[in-house]
C-alpha cells in the first residue's frame, strides 16, 4: 500500500506538470548556457554542465512529491481509492467464486446462491451511487466478506451432504448384528475381544455419522441465516441506516461461517470411506 501511495504522489498530474514545467527551464538555461538545443533535448547524452542544469529541476520535483505525501487530503483521498479498490476487488472475487460454485451446488442452493448475488449486487451498486461514510465502507466490505464465506460454507455443505447421503449404514448395522451373534457363540477369550473391538470400532462409525448430519442440519440453517443476513442489510443500506452494530454483526458472521467452513473441509479431508 505505501508503495502504491508513492507512485500515485509520483504520477499526480500537478507533479508531473511541474516536472515537465522544471525540465523546460532546465533545458531553456542549458540553451543559455551554449551547451546546444540538440543535446539538451537528449538527456541521456548529457554533459557534466547539463547534467548539473537539470538536478534542480529533479530536486524541485522530489519536493513536491514529499509535500504531496505529507499533505491530509492527499491521503484521505489516496485510502479512499484504496477503499474502493478493494471493494471492487472483493465483488469480483464473489463473481469468481460464485461463477465456479454453480458446478458444485445443488438446484436448490443454486437459487439461493442467485439470490445472495442480486442482494450483493444492489449493496455494491448502492454504495458507489450513494454518499460516502466510513460506516457504510466498512458494512459493504464486511457483506462482501459474508458473500464469499457463503459460498464458500454452501460449496462444502453441498459436497458433504452428497457424501453423507451416499453411506448406507446398513451394511455397518448389519456387521454388528452378526458379530453381536458371534459373541454370543465364541468361548476363546481373545476372539471375544477381537469381537468387541470390530463391534466398537462399527458403533464409533454410526455415532460419527449421526453427529455429521446434525451438524449438516445446524450449517443448513446457519446457510440460511447468511442469506437472510445479506438481504437484511441490503434493505437496511438501501435505506440509508447504517449503525457499528451492523459492522460487529457481520463480522461475528463472517468468523463463525469461516469456522464451519474450515471443520467442513476438515471432515471431508477425513471423510469415512464404508
Amino acid at each position: 500500500m505505501k508503495f502504491r501511495m508513492f507512485m500515485s504522489a509520483i504520477f499526480k498530474p500537478r507533479n508531473l506538470g511541474l516536472l515537465l514545467l522544471f525540465a523546460g527551464i532546465s533545458a531553456a538555461l542549458v540553451a543559455v548556457l551554449d551547451v546546444g538545443v540538440l543535446q539538451s533535448l537528449i538527456p541521456f547524452e548529457l554533459n557534466t554542465s547539463t547534467a548539473i542544469t537539470y538536478v534542480p529541476a529533479i530536486f524541485l520535483y522530489l519536493v513536491f512529491v514529499g509535500q504531496t505525501l505529507l499533505n491530509k487530503d492527499f491521503h484521505e483521498k489516496f485510502n479512499r481509492k484504496e477503499k474502493i479498490r478493494n471493494i471492487q476487488d472483493l465483488n469480483f472475487s464473489c463473481s469468481r467464486l460464485a461463477n465456479e460454485a454453480k458446478k458444485h451446488v445443488s438446484s436448490t442452493y443454486l437459487q439461493k446462491l442467485r439470490k445472495v448475488m442480486e442482494d450483493k449486487t444492489d449493496i455494491v451498486n448502492s454504495f458507489f451511487k450513494g454518499e460516502h461514510s466510513f460506516i457504510k465502507e466498512r458494512i459493504v466490505e464486511q457483506t462482501l466478506n459474508l458473500v464469499q464465506a457463503y459460498i464458500k460454507l454452501s460449496v462444502n455443505f453441498c459436497k458433504r451432504s452428497r457424501e453423507l447421503s451416499e453411506m448406507d449404514v446398513g451394511d455397518i448395522a448389519n456387521r454388528i448384528n452378526a458379530n453381536m451373534r458371534k459373541l454370543n457363540f465364541a468361548s476363546d477369550p481373545h476372539i471375544v475381544q477381537d469381537i468387541k473391538n470390530l463391534i466398537e470400532m462399527d458403533e464409533r462409525i454410526i455415532n460419527r455419522l449421526k453427529e455429521e448430519k446434525k451438524d449438516i442440519e445446524r450449517i443448513a440453517a446457519k446457510l440460511d441465516y447468511m442469506e437472510s443476513t445479506v438481504n437484511m442489510f441490503r434493505h437496511q443500506i438501501m435505506s440509508s441506516i447504517e449503525t457499528a452494530e451492523m459492522v460487529e454483526k457481520l463480522e461475528t458472521a463472517v468468523n463463525e461461517a469461516t469456522a464451519l467452513d474450515n471443520v467442513l473441509e476438515e471432515r471431508r479431508r477425513n471423510k469415512i470411506n464404508l
